[in-house]
């Protein structure tokens, strides 16, 4: 899976620039109307599920490690179908669409922190996925636990998750990066 990931670490950098112009525009536009915003997390979550499912099934097509990346796949499957749900059904209400979003949150999350314990056993200190899994789940908690927070807060929450996601994500692109360049099964970190 290590190998797969490295060789493809740039889908992890793009998931990571599509988080943060997500995040920069829930911060520019706050006053967006809750259509506005199902729409725009609905495209996200649909892009991100895509990518996250073509990263899981260009993992599969490597010779040197047959599994196929299961965790990413469950994760980008939760995604697509989230933003698909989303942007086939605008009209939800607000506190809907706060359970939608923690729920895929939560989801992507664990199944990121299922596929950093995989890559744990092959790379020592590779903490960046764990976090971004970390990070998804404590947001999707967040949520439900204020689903009567106002538009704005929702906008600013949102805003700042995906910030803090887009960039552990490309951190771990740019270290995937490095693991590809050296090209060595023994590399670490």
């Amino acid at each position: 899976m290590l190998y797969s990931l490295a060789r493809n670490w740039w889908w992890f950098a793009l998931r990571g620039g599509l988080a943060i112009l997500f995040g920069i525009a829930a911060f520019v536009w706050p006053e967006l109307t809750m259509t506005v915003l199902v729409l725009l997390f609905g495209a996200y979550a649909l892009a991100d599920g895509v990518l996250s499912v073509l990263s899981a099934v260009a993992g599969e097509e490597d010779a040197r490690e047959p599994r196929p990346a299961w965790e990413l796949m469950l994760g980008g499957i939760a995604g697509i179908g989230a933003g698909l749900l989303t942007l086939f059904l605008p009209d939800i209400t607000a506190i809907v669409l706060l359970y939608l979003i923690a729920s895929w949150a939560i989801a992507t999350g664990a199944f990121e922190f299922l596929a950093a314990l995989r890559l744990r056993r092959e790379v020592e200190n590779e903490l960046l996925l764990a976090l971004s899994g970390v990070l998804s789940i404590l947001f999707g908690i967040l949520v439900v636990a204020t689903p009567s927070a106002g538009a704005l807060a929702v906008a600013w929450l949102i805003g700042a998750y995906a910030l803090a996601f887009g960039v552990v994500l490309i951190g771990l692109a740019f270290r995937l990066r490095e693991f590809a360049s050296r090209g060595t099964p023994s590399a670490t970190a």
